[in-house]
């Protein structure tokens, strides 16, 4: 027997016991597993660019031209993934991959950051800064598996924001689908995957490469980690937003109260959380169909103007359910990878403060794990992403 068709077998299993350990971690019944998790439903071209032209986009979205060496094509692709249940949906991806003549790529995952629209991740939106983040992985000479998660782009429902087993079987189902792609091209991918994620993506990047680690998929490994500007402890990053410590406040924690309330129930009604007019705002405002820009200008800056003080009060200080779902997100670093960690962080970050980065140094230190903490200065959180991401790149293409 062919050593792809032992893969493929061995996969099946994996595929079928992440779908049941899924299902146990939400409290919901378990499920059987989609067996075609994975599997692609549809690949549609969304560009084909010469090196000069990838230069191009890069400096346009004021990232560090320095390291392209190939032209890159991309294609939107849409594939069989569950949901938070363990139930059968799809989701989408950017997939990218350098124009050079090589068969055998290393492959990065690439986990994007807070995102409320569904139109703005990378497989939609071209001039989004995560697809210009795949550009650059991908003119390295890698490919990329950019995953929009759940909800968002053309995957159907609302995105369950947070949501820790749908985070990592999204990604670990879009990484399938990518090499399905690349082998109808008649290229293949190194066992071995390189993981990074910005904001949201920090903690979802440390989560799916502790799955890889462990095993998720006999068919991959996990070959590298960098996690950029991630809240690693969330009690604290909601607890801060509460408080109207950070930038955005209102708008992060009104996106997390809703979503968390969809999946787990904060609430019996929305004005016991939110003030008037918005508590009958909120649910349609955070629809996935309402750009950043509407929300932003809908609900006031500040956390108190928006939120019941009572609510407020819960969450800076959790019990219940709420500290339950919590916790795992206050431990993302909590474990010890087998590859070197880089964390990068901003301290001029104002949306996540640089705690989190040490927090996170601390969990891995304490675990006896190889980790480097770097400072990429005095921008803010989105600047934090341009300024480390081709430090990434550079790393992950050695």
């Amino acid at each position: 027997m062919k050593l792809e068709h032992l893969k493929k077998f061995a996969r099946i299993g994996a595929i079928a016991a992440v779908g049941l350990t899924a299902a146990c971690g939400t409290g919901q019944p378990e499920t059987v597993a989609d067996p075609g998790r994975g599997s692609v439903v549809s690949s549609v071209p969304v560009a084909d660019l010469a090196a000069d032209e990838v230069r191009t986009r890069l400096q346009a979205a004021g990232i560090d031209a320095a390291q392209v060496r190939f032209g890159v094509s991309a294609q939107r692709v849409v594939y069989r993934t569950i949901g938070t249940h363990g139930e059968p949906t799809t989701a989408g991806q950017l997939v990218a991959f350098p124009r050079n003549e090589r068969s055998d790529l290393g492959v990065v995952t690439w986990l994007h950051g807070t995102t409320v629209y569904r139109g703005d991740v990378a497989s939609m939106k071209e001039q989004s800064t995560d697809r210009a983040v795949a550009l650059l992985f991908a003119t390295t000479g890698q490919a990329v598996s950019a995953p929009d998660y759940l909800g968002l782009g053309e995957g159907p429902g609302a995105h369950p924001y947070g949501h820790p087993e749908a985070t990592v079987s999204a990604a670990l189902d879009a990484l399938r689908a990518a090499e399905e792609v690349a082998s109808d091209q008649g290229r293949t991918f190194d066992e071995r995957v390189r993981v990074s994620g910005f904001s949201q993506g920090g903690p979802a990047a440390m989560m799916f490469g502790r799955a890889l680690q462990e095993g998720a998929d006999p068919a991959f490994s996990l070959g590298g980690l960098a996690p950029i500007a991630g809240p690693f402890h969330l009690s604290t990053f909601e607890a801060d937003a509460a408080a109207d410590k950070i930038a955005n406040a209102s708008l992060y924690l009104a996106y997390f109260t809703t979503t968390w309330d969809r999946m787990y129930g904060l609430y019996d009604s929305p004005g016991q959380a939110f003030r008037e007019p918005y508590a009958a705002q909120v649910d349609v405002l955070f629809d996935g169909d309402h750009k950043t820009q509407e929300i932003a200008s809908a609900l006031p800056p500040a956390a108190a103007d928006v939120f019941t003080e009572q609510f407020l009060g819960q969450v800076r200080n959790p019990t219940g359910v709420l500290q339950e779902r919590l916790r795992p997100l206050d431990t993302t670093c909590d474990w010890r990878p087998e590859v070197p960690v880089h964390v990068f962080h901003a301290a001029g970050d104002r949306d996540v403060g640089f705690a989190h980065a040490e927090h996170c140094r601390r969990q891995l230190a304490a675990q006896g794990a190889e980790q480097q903490l770097t400072d990429v200065g005095a921008v803010d959180h989105n600047g934090s992403v341009r300024a480390a991401v081709p430090q990434v790149a550079l790393e992950f293409s050695r």
